[in-house]
This record gives structure tokens, C-alpha cells and sequence, in this order.
């Protein structure tokens, strides 16, 4: 399925765990230590440097761009560190996350509770995901180097639905079915 953002709800409802979707238009990246910085501001009910509102963040911090390209190698880092964080984004109208590996159940509650969806990017295909970066800038927290927050333009990204509004987890599914098949 083609996803343009910012996401509606109408697209989120026909996603399924499993699904592979490529992504089009505007993504965020945050890790950790952004993360940290936008719960704070939210906090002090101060503005983001972004509107989270039907936007998605993809949990990466890429390497320099070569020469010609728009951003370096992008793959995508372990989400379970954004845990801690992603929730009070989601309720401010975050619809997406894209990252690697698992996700707390207060997350997954999140999730359906506000028809968001958590996507799954390839480990290890980093410098093919960068192919479908066609531009990259630093939007805030220049001082986090690779972890800055980045406004990027993205043409067809590949993801794979892990967590849909359904209570759906692509991981549990896996093992589910891997177990009954060496019963």
C-alpha cells in the first residue's frame, strides 16, 4: 500500500500487521535524546520544533550524506528506547513511528487507543532506505549531530506494519506461528 503524509485515519484503519507499505512526503527523525528534549517542552507547554499532528518520526540517526546525496546511511534504531516518550507524543497527534524491534504494551495501548501505527524498518538495508531520502535538514537540536531532529522528503520508503489500530503485533504473530509449526 502507498502512504502519503501527513496520515489519515481513513489509511491507518485498512492497515494490517504485516502489511509493507511505501511511504511518501514528510517524515521527522528524533532518537533519545530529542525525544527527551520535545517530552520537556511539552512539559512546560511550550511548542515543538515540529507539528506532530498526523506526521510520522522515524527512529534513526543517519551518518553524513556523501556528495550528491540528500543524508547518508538511515537505518533505523531499537524503538524500545522511545518508549518512555512515545505515548505523549502519540496523544498530541503523532500517527506514525518507524523503527526496529518491539514495543512496550503502554505503547501498543497508545496505539489503537489513538489510531496510530508503528512501522518497521529493515535493519541492515540502511544505505538502500537512504535511496528513498530525497532531502534532509536539521530542524532543531543541531548540537545532537546525527540525532538532530530532521525534516526529510522521502519517495517511497519501505516499511512493514508491526502494531496496527487492531491490538495486531507482527512480532507475537511471528512467534505464534513459528511455534505451532515446530509443535
Amino acid at each position: 500500500m502507498n502512504l502519503t503524509t501527513p496520515l489519515k485515519d481513513s489509511d491507518i484503519e485498512k492497515l494490517k500487521a504485516g502489511d509493507t507499505v511505501k511511504i511518501s512526503g514528510t517524515i521527522y527523525t528524533a532518537r533519545d535524546a530529542a525525544h527527551a528534549r520535545l517530552i520537556k517542552l511539552l512539559e512546560e507547554g511550550k511548542d515543538l520544533p515540529f507539528d506532530p499532528d498526523r506526521q510520522i518520526i522515524y527512529y534513526v540517526g543517519p551518518s553524513p550524506a556523501k556528495p550528491g546525496n540528500a543524508i547518508g546511511s538511515a537505518g533505523p534504531t531499537t524503538s524500545y528506547r522511545m518508549d518512555p516518550y512515545a505515548p505523549q507524543l502519540i496523544e498530541v497527534g503523532l500517527k506514525g513511528m518507524i523503527g526496529k524491534g518491539a514495543r512496550s504494551d503502554e505503547v501498543k495501548e497508545c496505539i489503537n487507543k489513538n489510531k496510530a501505527v508503528y512501522f518497521a524498518a529493515v535493519g541492515g538495508a540502511a544505505a538502500l532506505i537512504a535511496k528513498s531520502i530525497k532531502k534532509s535538514e536539521v530542524i532543531a537540536y543541531d548540537d545532537l549531530g546525527s540525532e538532530a531532529i530532521r525534516k526529510m522528503e522521502v519517495d517511497d520508503f519501505p516499511a512493514i506494519v508491526i502494531n496496527d489500530i487492531y491490538g495486531n503485533d507482527l512480532y507475537e504473530m511471528g512467534q505464534k506461528e513459528y511455534n505451532c509449526e515446530n509443535q
